[in-house]
């Protein structure tokens, strides 16, 4: 069972990785990834033990733009996870309409599936090639008949091996050749709401019907375009679909994470006299068996809750965790407070990740063969400015670089022909003349920054 987690890591290692993107907020890397090594810890006890050790589910609290959705988001692709991020201000209760709680599990299953989908393609792909190679060698040279001579089966094999050989250079990527054009795909869940058992009928009336069109969907195409093509058909050819469903139920149970953004926006402030929507309640008392451990039908079969992480997260700007139900709070026993960022977090942020918002301006500008420079002053400069633009209108975290860096760099961005082959630098006086007058006069930070 351990190895459903992939990356056998210990929490200074995660949080290590995690430093590489989040810049801060120390305190919810490290609740996290002590979360997710117990989770690997839970998979080397007996099965008996297995069963009592529950995961301690996570509530993040902070301002926007801090982080939360970062951390969740970055681990999830580092462990290889079932990972899903849903909003809870989309949801309703039940007998409402819009999404029940429910379709994050049923997401949650086609995402583990993709998962299983995409390493079973892996570590196949040399079949899979082979596949492809016989196929498209089939098309040109064709099977002798049944009782052919000798002779005639030694020539037929000398040319399948030159052919082969002529394949593999690339040289009859020009050739035409007619090929069966997979059945168009249809989302039968992608909605969310719609009852397992219906989507089952659809998605087989869909494939009946696909059946009887087959004979339409053959296409002449070159053999470079049928490379592609029948990727997918040898895929489906060599896969085992039960067994990935399997295999996908196993990942979701023992490693999903659903991370549930803007919980606080559910929460119904003990003051408030207004109930503008009667649902919030029930959206919580509908999450209560989801997030405690139940049953849920799914297109890949019974999804059995009781180990899937949950990792929550809101603002509380006009409500706080307590204005939650009680028997929901329960349920979140773990709880992280991110912090506010300062200029220097936000000149960190700028510079430090791997990614960071600096390097991509570089990078795209690059594309245009205009060197871009940022001054050391200037980045501080940047920093600052989206420090106090925070303070004063509504703190939307990082995100205000974002709002900052397009301000900065739109003329030289729509002038880049002009800037061709040549070195343009941002100094903290281009900074100033941007910035410095719309930060000064409230009004304007509020309406343009």
């Amino acid at each position: 069972m351990s190895n459903l987690i992939p990356t056998n890591l210990t929490p200074k290692e995660i949080v290590s990785f995690l430093d590489k993107y989040v810049i801060g907020q120390g305190n919810a890397k490290k609740t996290i990834a002590v979360a997710l090594r117990n989770r690997y810890r839970r998979l080397q006890l007996d099965a008996e033990m297995q069963k009592d050790v529950m995961p301690k589910n996570i509530l993040m609290i902070g301002s926007t733009g801090v982080g939360k959705t970062e951390i969740a988001r970055r681990l999830s692709s580092m462990m290889r996870l079932p990972f899903v991020k849903v909003e809870a201000s989309k949801f309703t209760e039940v007998g409402f309409v819009g999404r029940d709680v429910e379709s994050m599990i049923r997401d949650l299953a086609a995402n583990a599936l993709q998962l299983v989908r995409e390493d079973h393609t892996e570590l196949n792909q040399e079949k899979i090639e082979a596949y492809i190679e016989n196929k498209i060698i089939e098309k040109l040279l064709p099977p002798l008949p049944v009782g052919a001579s000798e002779q005639k089966q030694a020539d037929y094999e000398a040319s399948f091996a030159k052919m082969q050989a002529r394949f593999e250079k690339g040289d009859l990527d020009h050739l035409m050749i007619e090929v069966d054009m997979p059945a168009p795909t249809i989302d039968v869940m992608g909605g969310g709401n719609m009852p397992p058992e219906m989507a089952n009928v659809q998605e087989s009336i869909i494939k009946v019907i696909g059946g009887l069109n087959k004979k339409d969907r053959k296409k002449e195409v070159t053999v470079k375009e049928a490379k592609s093509i029948l990727a997918q058909e040898a895929s489906a050819e060599l896969v085992d679909e039960e067994k990935l469903k399997d295999l996908a139920l196993t990942k979701i149970e023992e490693g999903g994470i659903v991370f549930i953004d803007e919980i606080d926006k559910i929460a119904v402030p003990a003051n408030s006299s207004s109930r503008q929507d009667p649902s919030k309640e029930g959206v919580q008392r509908d999450l209560l068996p989801i997030v405690e451990g139940s049953n849920v039908q799914t297109k890949i079969g019974m999804v059995k809750t009781d180990h899937i992480l949950f990792i929550s997260a809101g603002a509380f700007h006009l409500s706080k965790p307590s204005d939650l139900i009680p028997e929901l709070q329960g349920r979140f026993p773990l709880r992280v407070e991110l912090d506010s960022l300062d200029a220097e977090a936000l000149y960190r942020i700028l510079t430090e990740p791997k990614n960071s918002l600096i390097k991509q301006y570089e990078a795209l500008l690059g594309v245009e063969e205009v060197e871009l420079v940022f001054e050391e002053t200037a980045l501080r400069s940047i920093a600052k400015y989206s420090a106090v633009a925070n303070e004063k209108t509504e703190d939307i975290g990082a995100r205000r670089l974002h709002t900052i860096m397009e301000k900065i760099v739109e003329d030289i961005s729509f002038n880049a022909d002009e800037f061709k082959g040549q070195k343009v630098i941002v100094d903290e006086a281009l900074i100033e003349e941007k910035l410095e007058k719309l930060v000064d006069d409230e009004d304007t930070t509020r309406y343009i920054l």
